[in-house]
């Protein structure tokens, strides 16, 4: 038992470290950007890096934990986490630091699908699994919680570079808890796609760089990667319908709804990864807030995900999944539109409090109902599959909302608060018409 526990403890902090990435270097970006002198766009690939190779390989990453070995791909990504880490502490430049970030990615990719056939592995009952995976959701939580406010205080404390240096020791600590024969699963013999796989990174990369180039206004930059990325999303296509082991499963993506619930989990990172963007920039440039004060005013939206989670359940268990997805996509709606609102206003935190607010709402009540409702939307046999591809299609919208949030924010940067109100709208066009769509697969 003690060993379980263990080993559970040591896949929870894993998945902590992995997701506390996506949100702790947000807080960073005003000290980052004067430290290596970069853009808005330089910015922007310093998240996005991460979360375009996280994404794209998150399609194929649970084929690899079943081909290698769970344990051995989970240990792989941790200690691949750490020393990226370690080499981000140490970048010369922005664009380094970019590269950097996507070997982050690719390590990131390899943890968190190993981590819950790791788990399933530990917990074979089915009561005792339910109480593990708890525990496993409740430190991610935890690491969205925190993640802003750790954040500010490393940067205050020693600057950018300890927002990557603290996941030296974390990484360390996570192999040294689930080393030994517990954590352990046999190899499997699915064969995987890498040229489909390649293909599939191309074209997200390619499309992020358009999209992000859109706010430089270097238009022939744009013309070239969307281009490309048109190019490398024909490579991909064709290559998965020659594939006999596809990237993405045609009968999962044939499942009725599953359109629907694949588009509002790309909403809900699309709202979430924009705010975590733009607002640390407003909070303090505008507001003259220092690193760690910015962390202590995301609490709003940061605390909720780490108790709410706990209701959602509850009531997907009473009235099934597709309610508290409406209401947090509404939630993440009404959010986004008060941000504009705040904007518009000389951004006063009083009402950015409001939107950050209804904002940890939305994605407490959305997220948790969206797994069950991948889950029974697949096809049977393809659960796994089907998670899979939320949470890849979640990193795609997350990906997509810092590009062309950020696009706008760019454009808007050398003018009044017009099109920075314009750019925190956009996450309510996204999750209006995700809303729109989920309450008609319902319907249907």
């Amino acid at each position: 038992m003690a060993t379980r526990l263990r080993s559970l403890l040591g896949i929870a902090l894993g998945y902590f470290m992995v997701l506390l990435d996506t949100t702790v270097l947000s807080v960073a970006e005003p000290d980052l950007a004067s430290s290596l002198g970069s853009s808005t766009a330089g910015l922007q690939w310093a998240v996005t890096g991460y979360s375009v190779a996280f994404g794209a390989l998150l399609l194929s990453a649970g084929a690899a934990a079943d081909r290698y070995g769970a344990h051995r791909a989970f240990r792989f990504g941790i200690a691949a986490f750490g020393a990226g880490s370690l080499l981000s502490a140490l970048a010369p430049d922005i664009w380094a630091l970019v590269l950097l970030r996507a070997v982050l990615g690719v390590a990131a990719a390899a943890c968190v699908p190993a981590s819950m056939a790791l788990i399933t592995r530990l917990y074979p009952e089915p009561g005792e699994r339910a109480r593990a995976v708890a525990v496993w959701a409740a430190v991610s939580g935890c690491a969205m919680a925190f993640g802003p406010m750790v954040g500010g205080v490393l940067v205050d404390l020693a600057g950018w570079r300890a927002v990557f240096l603290v996941n030296v020791p974390l990484a360390l600590l996570v192999l040294g808890l689930v080393a030994g024969r517990a954590v352990h699963c046999p190899r499997g013999t699915r064969r995987i796609d890498w040229w489909a796989q390649l293909a599939a990174c191309a074209t997200l990369a390619l499309f992020t760089d358009a999209l992000i180039a859109v706010g430089s206004g270097a238009w022939l930059h744009v013309s070239c990667s969307g281009v490309g990325a048109v190019v490398a999303l024909g490579a991909f296509v064709r290559r998965e319908r020659r594939s006999p082991t596809p990237v993405l499963q045609a009968a999962v993506l044939r499942a009725r709804g599953m359109g629907a619930v694949l588009l509002a989990g790309a909403a809900v990172n699309f709202a979430m990864l924009g705010v975590l963007f733009v607002l640390p920039l407003l909070l303090q440039q505008e507001l003259r807030l220092s690193p760690t004060m910015a962390g202590v005013a995301f609490l709003p939206m940061t605390l909720p995900p780490g108790f709410n989670p706990l209701l959602t359940g509850r009531i997907v268990a009473k009235v099934g999944p597709w309610k508290p997805v409406l209401g947090g996509l509404a939630l993440l709606t009404a959010g986004s539109v008060v941000f504009a609102a705040a904007v518009l206003n000389g951004t006063p935190y009083p009402l950015l409090a409001v939107g950050l607010l209804l904002s940890g709402f939305g994605v407490s009540f959305a997220l948790p109902a969206l797994v069950t409702a991948v889950v029974t939307t697949a096809p049977e046999g393809a659960a796994g599959a089907a998670g899979g591809l939320l949470n890849a299609v979640r990193q795609v919208g997350a990906t997509l909302g810092v590009a062309v949030v950020g696009a706008f924010t760019a454009v808007g940067s050398e003018g009044a608060g017009r099109p920075l109100a314009a750019a925190m709208l956009l996450p309510a066009v996204v999750c209006a018409l995700a809303a729109v769509l989920v309450h008609h697969a319902r319907r249907s």
